[in-house]
């Protein structure tokens, strides 16, 4: 099955860089020597010592070894490049994570690992990381912690790209700002596209568990289980981890809520636009996924899985990037997801924490539906019938369409809910019904300001970000947007705005960004976002609609309007 081209792109700057095939492997793989303190089994501990400026040292001792880290901005320590899993190379490829060898001597971890291997399908993405590679298992930690007995909340987030693209390097990432905030941030690396999600009955046969796919939310869990045994040495808390993400990256919040894999690893969860319950991004029965791995084979005349592990990563990579190659989709593999998302938040089977969830205002154009057609009424009367054929007229209730402007909005909100807010929206509702946790909803309405003059005539991006050179990526709505359009939240969200030079942002927007990402570090230290000089934002309750805080210039809690768009979506997808 071939979608629409990739609807999860999370924008930035343009990286007009091609991608390389760069094979970075991991240096070393000695064991200890006899005698260090980690081969008695004892917990990571960080290094005490202080340079002569009274900052804390940048070596960190981890389960592995001894890390050698940076100093940035107002004594924030950055430890970048850290590996969390062996490198899924030869005949890792398409295997589950494997714990990474220890090293003798300190390791520098001062410069981004490479990025998944990914082809570059955004131009408006912009990578700090040094080229693409198998090689890949790696994340990032900023820390405002001087020593491990702080014990300081803890920030896991997972990147967006539809599972084709994206790094924990991306600026907007950036967990300095977060750090400065007194939490200990963490950008993780996790396999994409082709390597992250091939099912193959050949690898369903040599997994111990019967199944395959999944391989880049594996690399997800990993990276928490990671966390769990090494944030201390950072001055981080096990006890306090927050996984947050934005689109892809949302998505695999809610995965990792529904895993056994991910256990115990998370005690709260952001979710920003995206979710694995009842979407066109799966999961599909393992049968299906293998259908397609089986397809993708035959087609590059792969007739072994030794044959495609045989392949050049950027053969492979190349390969699967050809019109026609098919899309690697999440499977019920019977180890990683068990069954549907959606069925195991209905039983209460998934994590039970504290859950902040939201989506734009304006997450897709019309032209999702329309495609090249105006969004008039008549043609947006017509896709209606064709998408819902007897209930067409229920539908144009909710989206109705008596104007042209009228349907242009209505054309723009159904592409928006059917893309990402309706599943996003499924899954704040059956947390709500079953988890007796709170949840806490927002709709992101602050549209980015124009961008700078030295931008001069490039092209918006569909994410909001800039294409200096178009090609075939996507592309924003034009007219420039109304409403915030899909990953417009993120740099508000994590305090990034000054590094996104695209955009000539205004006081309001930096008064957004402070709101919000109060908001959000309240959270992720108390799982509560309210706190002093914020508008308050009150727990969604099961049994009602219940306010929705609109985050704008002015936020302020707004009725639930349009809950009725979300139980007929809802109604379709049971079918």
């Amino acid at each position: 099955m071939k979608p629409t081209p990739n609807p999860c792109p999370t924008a930035q700057p343009q990286d007009s860089s091609p991608a390389t095939a760069t094979l970075r492997r991991v240096v070393g793989g000695l064991l200890f020597l006899a005698g260090l303190l980690l081969t008695t089994g004892l917990p990571a501990t960080a290094q005490p010592a202080k340079n002569a400026a009274g900052v804390a040292a940048t070596q960190v001792r981890v389960a592995e070894g001894v890390l050698e880290g940076s100093v940035g901005t107002g004594g924030i320590r950055l430890f970048k490049g850290v590996p969390f899993g062996a490198p899924p190379v030869g005949a890792l490829r398409w295997k589950e994570p494997q714990p990474v060898q220890k090293w003798t001597g300190v390791r520098a971890a001062k410069q981004f690992g490479p990025r998944a291997m990914q082809l570059p399908l955004y131009g408006d993405m912009n990578f700090r990381s040094n080229g693409v590679s198998e090689d890949c298992l790696y994340l990032n930690v900023w820390t405002p912690a001087k020593s491990a007995q702080q014990k300081l909340p803890v920030l896991v987030y997972f990147y967006g790209g539809g599972f084709q693209a994206g790094d924990g390097s991306e600026p907007r990432y950036d967990g300095e700002s977060m750090a400065r905030r007194g939490i200990v941030a963490v950008t993780v690396n996790y396999r994409l596209g082709v390597f992250g999600f091939l099912a193959h009955p050949e690898l369903s046969k040599e997994a111990a568990y019967h199944g395959s796919g999944n391989y880049g939310f594996m690399d997800q869990s990993a990276a928490l289980r990671w966390v769990q045994q090494n944030i201390a040495a950072f001055g981080g808390d096990p006890q306090q981890v927050t996984i947050a993400g934005e689109s892809a990256g949302s998505m695999s919040v809610s995965a990792q809520m529904v895993t056994s894999l991910a256990q115990n690893t998370f005690a709260r969860a952001i979710g920003e636009s995206g979710s694995m319950l009842n979407t066109g991004f799966g999961p599909v029965p393992l049968a299906e996924g293998e259908q397609a791995g089986v397809a993708f084979a035959t087609s590059i005349g792969a007739t072994s899985l030794a044959a495609l592990r045989a392949l050049p990563a950027q053969q492979l990579l190349e390969a699967a990037g050809k019109p026609g190659a098919g899309r690697f989709a999440p499977t019920i593999d019977g180890y990683f997801f068990r069954e549907k998302p959606a069925a195991t938040f209905a039983a209460g089977r998934q994590a039970k924490v504290p859950l902040l969830v939201g989506w734009n205002s304006q997450e897709m154009s019309p032209g999702f539906l329309l495609g090249p057609l105006p969004p008039t009424a008549d043609n947006f009367r017509a896709a209606v019938q064709k998408l819902y054929g007897s209930q067409a007229d229920q539908a144009l209730k909710l989206y109705p369409a008596t104007t042209e402007a009228q349907a242009e909005q209505s054309a723009t909100d159904l592409a928006g809910d059917r893309f990402i807010a309706y599943s996003t929206w499924k899954w704040a509702d059956a947390h709500l019904q079953t988890a007796n946790q709170p949840v806490y909803r927002y709709l992101y309405a602050r549209p980015r300001p124009a961008m700078t003059p030295e931008m001069g005539s490039a092209t918006a991006g569909l994410a909001g970000g800039v294409i200096k050179n178009a090609g075939t990526a996507p592309k924003a709505p034009a007219p420039p947007a109304k409403g915030a359009v899909h990953s417009a939240e993120i740099e508000y969200a994590l305090g990034n705005l000054a590094s996104n030079k695209v955009y000539a942002w205004t006081p309001d927007d930096y008064k957004v960004s402070e709101t919000l990402q109060s908001y959000f570090a309240n959270f992720i230290k108390t799982g509560n976002p309210n706190g002093k000089g914020l508008p308050t934002w009150p727990a969604a309750k099961a049994t009602e609609a219940g306010p929705v805080l609109r985050v704008d210039v002015t936020s302020k809690l707004e009725p639930d309007v349009n809950r009725a768009r979300y139980l007929f979506l809802d109604q379709q997808a049971g079918k």
